[in-house]
């Protein structure tokens, strides 16, 4: 995994931990005692680091934050630490990715020269912890500290190009970053530039007596530590340690931040987000699928949603046709689609040539026979059975046999779907999230007759789009939108029973996700409610009429200014929700007529039990169904999708934080306070025998 060459008086010590040169306990047992080597060689003047297969290093491996370290064990920190003491001259050739660890390897050494192409990132905080080997210690003394911590709060993956002209590189070049590094060594003559006999550096027009106040303001602009901003608030502190300790001393604070955070409960979680989304694709019988290629794809509807769906073709390289009959929806959805690129031009993430190109990838027609040769077809039309039927019958009359069905349906039968079609193995569901070509999460559903071939192919599509594919069984509303059903069901009988919607909201919030249910329901359109209410009137419909009195009055949300908020254009350009007690009122007034008893001191906590465990409990309904393969996916779609604050790890993982055998007690609780509807999920009652 390690391999050492020397060149004249230049040792060159190649990271070769395939698949991203991961600095794991076992590779930096191996990586020590050559470091330690080429030292103690006298006719060694100067040490290369590079790494193999056109990648530096992704960082840390994270399998090894599960082990628990023994004084033998051998991390980065033992690896830098030998640097740090050297004598000799180091330097760091990077091409391709230096993440985390491997970047802290980089701020050890003297110099640092990297490819055109090669990023640099700290990515920590977004696992809840900080640089650990380092990183907060010396970056702050090669850029100023407020850059410092923008780079390691914000993350980035910093280009090269930028890098050096931070001056956190010393060169870039096109290609021979080790030839480049060889001259660059020649060139220091011995000189050594160690980052830790440097001073921290303040913001230009900041003096020292100022340092409490930059801190205090940059706690101040991070969440609270209860809000998921603990790991920021401990890199603040480890960052102004560079500035107030010497660097030995500050070396040791932020070890003693970053073991911290390691056992943290939100470091905990987002570790499971980030695993759990990594096994999403082990699905039995998958890895014998054949995907077939997908060189050509096709979108049936032109409204929002299926522009989105064109644009993710686009962005992946797939030219699309889109079947919209209505010249004046063609229009409008071009427009979003140039004006979608333009924008990202002015932002800096496009060429004016990669967008112009994505945007003429994508052609409209009013004819189903333009998509004849295409190997996926997704429809996005209405959600109607009858509707997305004759849909599909007309698609698989004209699309080449071999190509793949799907449905973009958020709650519709698969099988009855497929049923339409002589192709029942290759119909699907591929449910995007609006708005599609930014929303991460894709639900691949399978129908009693999806082939193992179709599955691969969609999820093989969905990491093309950079999507994150979970695949769901077929039941009304799958995973996220079954579950989303009981969630608001709670959320309308705590209105009904005499609770404003923005406590409700407030609460939910407090909890962490972006918005409450009452917001989501106005963002995503009272009238989709509405529809969902009528095909399955026993889901989240409530008991009252205020549904049905919303849509008779029209207010069916941010798209007419009124829902259960108003909404002001002047304020927060018409997004922000605005209270209205009339709504209020017509919770009592429908709530009297239905003869609801009102409760309107629950507490906070209260609203989030609710609202939370009928989540907890809907999901472990899915998973004795089988409808979700595991508790982690179902995190998944909710972290994704709905706004589950992910450092609460999804609401699965919640359950197993706050104990299944608490859970299953609250939900025994409120049947016997609430009624039948919470029934709890036989797995919730095994997990309590098993507490």
């Amino acid at each position: 995994m390690i391999s050492s060459k020397d060149s004249n008086d230049i040792r060159v010590i190649t990271l070769d931990n395939p698949p991203v040169n991961a600095l794991s306990f076992a590779l930096c047992a191996e990586l020590l005692p050559v470091v330690e080597a080429a030292e103690k060689d006298d006719a060694v003047k100067a040490v290369i680091f590079t790494g193999a297969n056109g990648i530096f290093s992704g960082g840390a491996d994270v399998n090894d934050f599960t082990t628990e370290p023994t004084p033998e064990t051998k991390t980065i920190r033992d690896v830098i630490a030998a640097v740090e003491r050297g004598t000799k001259v180091f330097i760091a050739a990077i091409d391709g990715n230096a993440l985390g660890g491997a970047f802290e390897l980089s701020l050890a050494c003297d110099y640092r020269v990297a490819t055109r192409g090669s990023r640099l990132s700290f990515p920590e905080i977004q696992l809840g912890l900080i640089p650990g080997a380092g990183g907060t210690q010396r970056l702050p003394r090669l850029v100023d500290v407020q850059e410092a911590l923008q780079v390691m709060l914000k993350a980035p993956r910093v280009p090269a190009e930028e890098a050096l002209t931070k001056g956190i590189l010393d060169e870039v070049v096109d290609g021979g970053v080790v030839e480049a590094a060889k001259a660059l060594a020649q060139r220091s003559e011995g000189v050594k530039r160690r980052l830790s006999e440097r001073r921290a550096i303040l913001p230009k027009g900041v003096v020292p007596q100022a340092l409490p106040f930059v801190v205090s303001q940059a706690h101040k602009m991070v969440p609270p530590e209860e809000s998921g901003g603990f790991a920021a608030h401990k890199l603040i502190d480890a960052v102004e340690a560079a500035v107030t300790l010497p660097f030995a001393y500050g070396l040791a604070r932020e070890s003693r931040l970053f073991d911290e955070l390691v056992r943290s409960k939100p470091s905990l979680a987002l570790r499971h987000v980030f695993f759990a989304e990594r096994t999403l694709n082990k699905i039995p019988g998958l890895a014998q699928a054949q995907a077939r290629t997908v060189a050509k794809g096709g979108v049936v509807g032109g409204g929002t949603m299926g522009t989105g769906i064109a644009i993710c073709f686009a962005d992946a390289g797939i030219p699309v046709t889109v079947v919209e009959p209505i010249d004046e929806q063609v229009e409008r959805a071009k427009q979003m689609i140039f004006g979608m690129y333009a924008h990202q031009v002015q932002r800096g993430r496009l060429t004016q040539e990669e967008a112009w190109k994505r945007g003429q990838s994508v052609e409209f027609t009013a004819e189903y026979g333009e998509l004849a040769d295409c190997d996926l077809v997704v429809e996005a039309v209405f959600e109607s059975m009858d509707v997305k039927r004759d849909v599909f019958a007309k698609l698989d009359a004209v699309v080449k046999p071999s190509a793949m069905l799907a449905t973009n349906t958020s709650t519709l039968d698969i099988d009855e779907i497929a049923a339409a079609t002589k192709r029942s193995s290759q119909v699907l569901g591929m449910h995007f999230f609006a708005p599609a070509n930014i929303m991460k999460l894709l639900e691949v559903v399978r129908g009693s007759a999806t082939s193992l071939d179709a599955i691969g192919t969609a999820f093989a599509v969905g990491k093309s789009m950079r999507k994150v594919s979970v695949l769901s069984g077929n039941a009304f509303g799958f995973i996220g939108n079954r579950m989303l059903l009981d969630y608001v069901r709670e959320a309308l009988y705590m209105a009904e029973e005499g609770l404003p919607p923005y406590r409700i909201d407030a609460a939910m919030k407090s909890f962490g996700f972006p918005m409450g249910p009452f917001a989501m329901f106005d963002l995503s359109g009272i009238d989709v409610a509405w529809h969902i209410a009528q095909a399955r009137p026993d889901l989240g419909a409530g008991r009252t009429k205020v549904l049905q009195r919303l849509v008779e009055m029209k207010r069916f949300g941010q798209k007419t200014g009124a829902g259960y908020y108003r909404y002001d254009k002047n304020v927060g350009g018409g997004r922000e929700p605005i209270r209205d007690e009339t709504i209020e009122a017509l919770f009592a007034q429908e709530a009297q007529s239905a003869g609801i008893a009102q409760h309107p001191n629950v507490s906070d906590e209260e609203v989030v039990r609710r609202c939370v465990y009928a989540l907890i409990n809907a999901g472990a309904a899915l998973l004795e169904e089988g409808i979700a393969l595991r508790p982690g996916d179902i995190d998944i779609v909710w972290v994704y999708g709905y706004g589950f604050p992910p450092y609460r790890g999804g609401p699965m993982w919640y359950a197993d934080d706050i104990g299944a055998k608490n859970v299953y007690e609250s939900i025994v609780r409120f049947r016997k306070e609430l009624g039948d509807r919470w029934e709890p999920a036989k797995l919730l009652q095994q997990e309590l025998v098993h507490a």
